[in-house]
């Protein structure tokens, strides 16, 4: 979900495959139609907003992965914002708590990105919290369960079960629904702290588009995982994009919903039309992440959701 983590987590599967994976206003949704923002524009997030390996990549420090036409440029570009009034500080990897404190990349570090807000910021987008839950290892390990769930499935004929699911409930406990819940108080706090900081500002909290198909639960050599770990992972992303709405709502912010524009153009779609790349990316991005379709999707949302 990525970041949903940064990019290069790497597991070796059973077929010999090495596995590179995934290392979002202030008004509600329903607020009264107003004017457009037009800036200072912030944005804030992880590497679903900073578009690792999109070209071109772009901005200090590099290991952030941000490309010049992830969705925080293409709004501003629709926006015709000036340079000055443009700043994306989005960091692959990057978590909650790193709003607030520095965070060391692979390539320099990059600064609180809350640092980035002033009192004449008037848009602020921030799409967060993957990484939080540990989408990304959640990913890796459903991979390579489901790699050697699926050669056993060979032999033995079983095709719904969840051996991924099974680990993180076991004992009756749902350890990622938990893992929500609390991230949910965090992205609580930090949007307080961003109407401290930026009291003027409209704030967005994007989030995440459709990883896995609403529909079936096979995605073939694209993502080999157990098909009752697809739907588990589907439902898994589903509350965690629910919680992002709940909190930003709560907060008097307004969520974007990229979800449902992005069903259809998940990981497991057709290369022409996917907004996700699988395992083996078609077009440049990172493993499990939108490539430059889906941050143009993503814009629009985004988009649409400034001017309602």
């Amino acid at each position: 979900m990525g970041p949903l983590a940064r990019t290069g987590i790497g597991v070796a599967l059973a077929c010999g495959v090495l596995v590179t994976a995934v290392s979002i206003g202030r008004n509600s949704d329903s607020h009264d139609k107003k004017e457009t923002p037009k800036g200072p524009y912030v944005a804030l997030g992880d590497s679903y907003t900073s578009g690792p390996k999109i070209p071109p990549q772009t901005g200090t420090p590099a290991g952030c992965d941000r490309s010049g036409r992830n969705y925080p440029a293409l709004v501003a570009k629709e926006l015709s914002l000036k340079t000055a009034d443009f700043h994306d500080v989005s960091c692959s990897g990057a978590t909650i708590s790193e709003l607030t404190t520095p965070q060391s990349t692979g390539n320099g570090t990059n600064p609180a990105q809350l640092s980035a807000l002033h009192s004449t910021t008037r848009l602020v987008t921030l799409g967060i919290g993957g990484n939080d839950i540990g989408f990304s290892s959640m990913i890796t390990k459903c991979v390579t369960t489901g790699a050697l769930f699926k050669l056993a499935d060979r032999i033995t004929d079983v095709t719904d079960k969840a051996p991924c699911k099974e680990k993180y409930t076991s004992g009756g406990t749902d350890e990622v629904a938990q893992k929500i819940r609390a991230t949910g108080d965090r992205l609580s706090r930090a949007l307080t702290e961003i109407e401290r900081r930026a009291p003027e500002a409209r704030v967005y909290v994007v989030g995440y588009p459709s990883i896995l198909p609403s529909k079936g639960t096979d995605c073939g050599r694209d993502l080999p995982i157990a098909p009752g770990d697809v739907t588990f992972l589907r439902q898994k992303q589903q509350e965690l994009n629910s919680m992002l709405g709940e909190r930003a709502r709560a907060a008097g912010a307004t969520y974007v919903d990229t979800f449902t524009p992005s069903t259809g153009h998940d990981a497991c779609s057709p290369a022409a039309t996917r907004w996700i790349e699988p395992l083996n990316p078609s077009s440049p991005a990172a493993v499990v992440h939108p490539n430059e379709h889906g941050e143009r999707g993503m814009a629009t949302a985004v988009l649409r959701s400034l001017s309602s």
